[in-house]
């Protein structure tokens, strides 16, 4: 299931990524590292980039890639076998800050090193750098492109059903089809292995910080991407302000005269302008109760 992925070479022409096979290779060999997303705490790393090939989307196998072109792959031990993706990092380099989607896997990646795309790695570094020192941190509740979405995966039937979630921000913990509970694997599909009948589909998600949301009417409709009117808790898109209407000056006051007194004149003209401001939508659909703080996403993903 992996996607084409184009090699990126350095200055001088070697590819940049060979030198850290070898390491990547014995980090997995060793199982020394706990598979699991990057925490919310800071992280120090490295940052390469990468090109997908035509019509490619990444491992996580979304049905498009980011439209700002934000996205980042991850090695195999922080893609965590598919846990990662849909997740958003913050990732600041010498030139600055950016946010990226986790949308694929860089199996030649040890931990910390982080395949930016092209357009992310130029907002923090100098292209011709070819590698960065970097920092890096999983965002909580980030501010998505829209409601959920669901995929329905080619060859799905009411015997063998597999559906991939989007615009989820955070971390996916559980999903269940009409009360059947799913399994995923590293290509981002939940699965239910004995199918789920004929449709439509209930779907519970449930997401590491504890929130769970519900898309109903999900139709068994195979290669198609069905948007719901649901969002979880930090995805709703924020109002940019009204600009203040100009405000127009008054007329000058005449200059006094010997010859006869100043007399003020009235003007219509308006002395001020109200601001009109926006505020943030709420989520919409239906949204259960988050059950506390922050959570530790090794120990969610089975690593405490």
């Amino acid at each position: 299931m992996t996607r084409p992925r184009l090699p990126i070479l350095a200055a001088g022409g070697a590819v940049i990524l060979a030198g850290t096979l070898g390491v990547a290779l014995l980090l997995t060999n060793t199982g020394a590292a706990c598979a699991a997303p990057p925490p919310t705490s800071a992280q120090n790393g490295k940052a390469t980039f990468y090109d997908l090939g035509p019509g490619g989307t990444g491992n996580c196998s979304f049905p498009k890639s980011p439209a700002d072109g934000l996205f980042v792959a991850l090695g195999p031990d922080q893609y965590a076998k598919g846990a990662a993706c849909g997740m958003y990092l913050d990732v600041t380099g010498p030139k600055g800050k950016v946010r990226v989607k986790v949308t694929d896997q860089c199996p030649e990646c040890a931990t910390g090193h982080l395949d930016l795309s092209r357009t992310a790695f130029r907002k923090i570094g100098a292209e011709v750098s070819g590698i960065i020192p970097i920092t890096y941190k999983t965002v909580v509740n980030p501010v998505v492109p829209g409601p959920m979405t669901v995929t329905v995966k080619n060859g799905s039937s009411q015997w063998w059903l597999a559906v991939l979630i989007d615009n989820h921000g955070n971390q996916l913990k559980t999903v269940t089809v009409n009360g059947k509970a799913t399994h995923r694997e590293d290509y981002n599909y939940w699965i239910v292995d004995g199918g789920a009948g004929p449709g439509p589909f209930t779907i519970k998600v449930t997401n590491v910080q504890g929130w769970s949301a519900t898309l109903s009417n999900i139709r068994l409709a195979a290669g198609t991407t069905q948007t719901t009117a649901v969002r979880f808790p930090g995805s709703a898109v924020v109002k940019k302000k009204a600009k203040a209407p100009a405000v127009a000056k008054k007329a000058p006051k005449p200059e006094a005269t010997t010859a006869a007194p100043v007399i003020a004149v009235a003007t219509d003209e308006p002395t001020s302008a109200a601001i009109a401001a926006g505020d943030a939508q709420p989520p919409a659909g239906p949204i259960a109760n988050p059950t506390g703080p922050d959570v530790d996403l090794a120990a969610a993903a089975g690593c405490g």
